[in-house]
C-alpha cells in the first residue's frame, strides 16, 4: 500500500498563487509544470495540490461545482494529465485535494436537490423536511427554492453538506449511513476518485475527512465509511494514497488512511509549538512542549505505533511560520519538522521564509487567511517573478517589502533558510530512521522546560535529535554513546551522561 509514502516529503501548492504562465494574474497548471524541477531540487518528491476543479470560488475552490473538470482559469484536464506525467517522469507523486463533505450551491447535484419533485438527488444533501426546522448542530440555508426544508452547510452558506447519513438518528428525516441515498452519495464520491486515479493522480488529501457521517461523536460511522473507500482502493488502485484532514490519527488510520495531519485546531497541541502567545520554538524560551509530546505519544499508542502523523510547516488556513519567527528560529523549526515521523509537508514559500501579509482585503473567502496566500516570490523581477500581469490584476498583492525573500536570493545565499532546508532534507533521505516509518522515543520533553530530545530509529541505526529553540543553554541526562554528528546548527556537548545544548541549536547525532 503506497510504499512511496515511506520517504515522501510533500510540497503544498496553492495553485492560484504559485506561478502564472499566461499573464492573467492567477497561477495555473502550466506554471506548476514549469517549476517541478525547482521542487525536486529542493528535495521534495511529492505534491499536495489544493482544489483545482470548477468552482465559483467563494471559498477558494473548496466549493466544488464540478468534481471532474479542471477550473478553466488553471487549465484543462489534459493539463492536469501532463502535470501527472511530468511528475512521474521525475519519480514524484501528487495528491489532489478531495472535498467530499460538501459542494458549491452551483453544483448540478444541488440544483437538482432543490426541486420540489423527488429525483435522484433529492437526498444527496442534508435536508430537513420543514422550512422551519434547522438541522441540529449545523448552520443552514433556507428559502432558496420551492422545496420545503432547510439544507445544512458545512462551512460557508455556499457549501451545502452532502448526505452520508446519521450515525444516531433523532429526527424522521435523518437516514442511516447504509440507507440507499447516503450509499449513493458515497458511490458518487468513489466514482470521482476513480476518475482522477484513472487519469494518473496518486491519491488524495481529504478535506474534513472526519465530518462526513453526522451525529457520530465517536467517529464509528465515518470510520466504517472510509473503510469502504479503502476496500475500493485496495481492489482497483492499491498504490493510491489517502492523507486525512482529521486530526485524530487513531480514527483516521483505522478508517484506512495512511497518514493524518496534526491540525491547528483540536487536541494535538500543535499550536503550542508554533502558533500561540509563547510558542515552544521561540527564542524567548517560555514555551511548553510537554503537552504536545504527551498527546503525540498517546495518539501513537492508540494508532498502533505506526507514527504516520504529518506535521505541516503550515498551510493555506494558518498564519505563516514567519509571523512568529525570524530566519534563525525558522531553521530550528525545520530541524524539528524534517526529523519527525510521518511525511513532512512544506507549504509553498515557507522554505524561503515568506511573510504573512497583514491587513489584506479578503480574497475568495480567505478573510484572515488571505495573508498566507500571497503569490510565490521567485525573483527580484516584476511581481516577484510570479506573473507578467499588471499589479492590480494579481490574485492577491505581492509582498511590497523591497527586502522580501525570493527563491533567487535564497538560492544564492549559502546561509539562507532555503539552503538549510535542502541540507536537512538530504540528511533525512540518506537515513531511513529519519523517514516516515522510523520509530520515535522521546528522551526529554518536559513541561515548560528545554530542550526537546528524541531518538529516531530503525533496524539499521539510531539517531538522537536535540533541539533547543531558546536563547539559553540547557541540560538534560541521556545514557548513550555518540558516534557521529550528522547535522549541527549550534553546539551540543556532554560530560558523562549530562548533555548541554547551546542556545538556539539543533543537532543530529548517530548513537549506539
Amino acid at each position: 500500500m503506497s510504499s512511496w509514502l515511506d520517504n515522501a516529503i510533500f510540497y503544498q501548492i496553492y495553485p492560484q498563487s504559485f506561478m502564472d504562465s499566461n499573464g492573467d494574474g492567477i497561477g495555473d497548471i502550466e506554471g506548476i509544470i514549469s517549476k517541478i524541477d525547482y521542487i525536486k531540487d529542493l528535495g521534495c518528491n511529492a505534491i499536495w495540490l489544493n482544489p483545482c476543479f470548477v468552482s465559483p470560488f467563494t471559498d477558494a475552490g473548496y466549493d466544488v461545482a464540478d468534481y471532474r473538470r479542471a477550473a478553466p482559469r488553471y487549465g484543462t484536464n489534459e493539463d492536469l494529465k501532463k502535470l501527472f506525467r511530468e511528475l512521474h517522469k521525475r519519480d514524484m507523486h501528487i495528491l489532489l485535494d478531495l472535498v467530499p463533505g460538501h459542494t458549491s450551491v452551483e453544483h448540478k447535484w444541488f440544483k437538482e436537490s432543490m426541486k420540489p419533485e423527488k429525483n435522484e438527488y433529492t437526498h444527496r444533501y442534508v435536508w430537513t423536511d420543514s422550512i422551519w426546522e434547522s438541522p441540529e448542530g449545523m448552520n443552514c440555508i433556507r428559502g432558496i427554492s420551492q422545496r420545503d426544508g432547510c439544507c445544512g452547510v458545512n462551512f460557508f452558506s455556499t457549501q451545502p453538506a452532502l448526505n452520508y447519513g446519521f450515525y444516531e438518528k433523532t429526527r424522521p428525516w435523518q437516514m442511516s449511513p447504509d440507507d440507499p441515498e447516503p450509499t449513493a452519495t458515497l458511490n458518487a464520491m468513489i466514482d470521482v476518485m476513480r476518475f482522477w486515479l484513472g487519469l494518473g493522480c496518486d491519491g488524495f488529501r481529504v478535506d474534513m475527512a472526519g465530518s462526513l457521517v453526522k451525529n457520530d461523536k465517536e467517529g464509528k460511522g465515518t470510520i466504517a465509511l472510509w473503510q469502504k473507500v479503502r476496500a475500493f482502493l485496495d481492489e482497483e488502485f492499491p498504490d493510491a494514497a489517502m492523507v486525512s484532514e482529521w486530526g485524530e490519527p487513531d480514527k483516521s488510520l483505522e478508517g484506512g488512511f495512511q497518514m493524518d495531519f496534526l491540525l491547528h485546531f483540536g487536541t494535538s497541541h500543535y499550536n503550542d509549538l508554533f502558533r500561540c502567545e509563547h510558542p515552544f520554538f521561540g527564542r524567548e524560551g517560555k514555551g511548553n512542549v510537554g503537552k504536545f509530546a504527551d498527546t503525540y505519544k498517546y495518539n501513537l499508542e492508540k494508532s498502533g505505533g505506526n507514527g504516520l502523523m504529518c506535521i505541516p510547516s503550515g498551510n493555506h488556513d494558518m498564519d505563516r511560520l514567519s509571523r512568529k519567527f525570524d530566519v534563525s528560529e525558522l531553521k530550528i523549526c525545520f530541524a524539528f519538522l524534517l526529523t519527525m515521523p510521518g511525511a513532512p509537508f512544506i507549504y509553498y514559500g515557507d522554505e524561503i521564509g515568506m511573510k504573512y501579509l497583514d491587513n489584506l482585503t479578503s480574497v475568495e473567502g480567505g478573510y484572515g487567511r488571505t495573508g498566507s496566500r500571497s503569490p510565490m516570490q521567485w525573483s527580484g523581477g516584476v511581481n516577484a517573478g510570479f506573473s507578467s500581469a499588471s499589479g492590480e490584476t494579481l490574485y492577491i498583492p505581492i509582498d511590497p517589502d523591497p527586502c522580501r525573500p525570493t527563491v533567487e536570493n535564497s538560492m544564492a545565499d549559502e546561509a539562507s533558510l532555503y539552503n538549510e532546508i535542502k541540507r536537512l532534507i538530504r540528511i533525512r533521505q540518506e537515513h531511513t530512521a529519519l523517514q516516515s516509518k522510523g520509530k520515535i522515543e522521546f528522551v526529554y520533553a518536559e513541561e515548560n522546560k528545554y530542550p526537546l530530545a528524541y531518538i529516531r530509529s530503525d533496524e539499521r541505526e539510531k539517531i538522537l535529535i536535540v533541539i533547543n529553540p531558546s536563547s539559553q543553554s540547557c541540560t538534560f541526562s541521556f545514557k548513550g554513546k555518540a558516534e557521529e554528528v550528522l547535522y549541527r546548527n549550534g553546539e551540543l556537548s556532554h560530560s558523562g551522561d549530562e548533555y548541554t545544548a547551546a542556545g538556539q541549536s539543533a543537532v543530529l547525532v548517530k548513537i549506539k
